[in-house]
C-alpha cells in the first residue's frame, strides 16, 4: 500500500504546506504538483471542475509524490465514494454542522466494519497498490469543514467523532456566519476569536486543524500557534498574481519610456 506522506508527516509533528487546485486541467495539475507542495486539494466544491476532469488531475499529481486531496462539493455518500476509488487520498468534506454529520462522513469513506462505503476502488488500487482493500481506511484521511454557527455551537460534539481525522476552517464563510467580512487572512475580531476557540478546542480532542490563508506569511503564523495544514492560494490567483507581477514590471518600463517598441505602442492604445 503506498504511503499516505500526510499522515506521516502529522505523526512527525510537522505541518504541511497544502496548494489548490481551481482549474480544471491536468498539465496545470501536474505543473503544480512538480512544484514540491506536501498535498494538493482539487476543489470539486467551488473550482471549476468536475468529476471527468478530475480523474486526470489525479493521474498527473501521481507523477509526484504530493499527496492528492480532493475536496467534495457536499456531504453527500456518492461523491465522496466515487472520489476515494478514484484514488485521492484524503476527503475535504464542507458543512459539516453537526454530530451527526461527521459520523455520516466517517462511516461513508470508511469501509465496514469502520463503516458503510462502497467496495470498488476502480483506480486506488492502481493508486494505492493491491492492498488498498486491506489498508485503505488507516490511510485515507477524512476532513470536517467547520464554516458555519451551527458547527461553532456543536464543535466538541463534531471533534467527538470517531474516525474523524482533522477539521479545516473555512475562514470565509466563517467569518460571513459571524457577521464579519469574508476573508482568508487578517480576520475580524470575533472571526479570528472563533478561529482560535476552533483550534484549541481541536488540539484538546486530538484532532489535526487545517486552515485556508491567502498568503505565506499569514500561513506561517498559523503554523506558528498550532496549525497541521495550511493551503496557501490556489492554482488560479498564483496565475493571476504571476501575471499581475510580470504586468506591472513591464508597465512601468513603459511608462518611463524604456520598454520595447511593440509592447509600448499595445499599451497606448490601450
Amino acid at each position: 500500500m503506498r504511503e499516505n506522506r500526510l499522515r506521516t508527516l502529522w505523526q512527525s509533528g510537522g505541518a504541511a504546506v497544502n496548494g489548490w487546485l481551481a482549474i480544471g486541467n491536468s498539465f496545470s495539475a501536474e505543473t503544480m504538483a512538480h512544484q514540491g507542495w506536501d498535498t494538493l486539494t482539487i476543489d470539486l466544491q467551488h473550482g471549476v471542475v468536475d468529476y471527468q476532469a478530475m480523474i486526470p488531475m489525479l493521474q498527473a499529481i501521481s507523477t509526484t509524490a504530493t499527496v492528492p486531496l480532493v475536496r467534495v462539493p457536499w456531504l453527500e455518500p456518492g461523491i465522496l465514494m466515487k472520489t476515494l476509488d478514484a484514488g485521492a487520498y484524503g476527503v475535504i468534506c464542507p458543512m459539516v454542522n453537526t454530530r451527526e454529520d461527521a459520523q455520516k462522513l466517517v462511516a461513508w469513506t470508511h469501509y465496514a466494519p469502520r463503516g458503510t462505503r462502497s467496495f470498488g476502488p476502480v483506480r486506488a488500487l492502481l493508486y494505492g497498490g493491491a492492498e488498498y482493500p486491506k489498508h485503505a481506511n488507516d490511510t485515507i484521511v477524512t476532513f470536517a469543514m467547520i464554516e458555519t454557527a451551527q458547527a461553532l455551537d456543536n464543535l466538541d460534539a463534531i471533534l467527538s467523532v470517531e474516525g474523524l481525522d482533522a477539521i479545516y476552517i473555512g475562514p470565509s464563510d466563517l467569518s460571513l456566519a459571524l457577521g464579519c467580512r469574508p476573508v482568508f487572512d487578517d480576520l475580524d475580531p470575533k472571526a479570528q476569536e472563533a478561529v482560535d476557540h476552533i483550534l484549541a478546542r481541536a488540539k484538546a480532542h486530538g484532532v489535526v486543524t487545517g486552515i485556508h490563508n491567502g498568503h505565506a506569511e499569514g500561513a506561517l503564523k498559523r503554523i506558528a500557534a498550532g496549525f497541521q495544514f495550511v493551503t496557501v492560494s490556489s492554482d488560479a490567483r498564483l496565475m493571476a498574481a504571476g501575471a499581475q507581477q510580470v504586468l506591472r514590471a513591464m508597465r512601468a518600463k513603459s511608462t518611463a519610456g524604456t520598454a520595447a517598441g511593440p509592447y509600448r505602442s499595445v499599451v497606448q492604445r490601450r
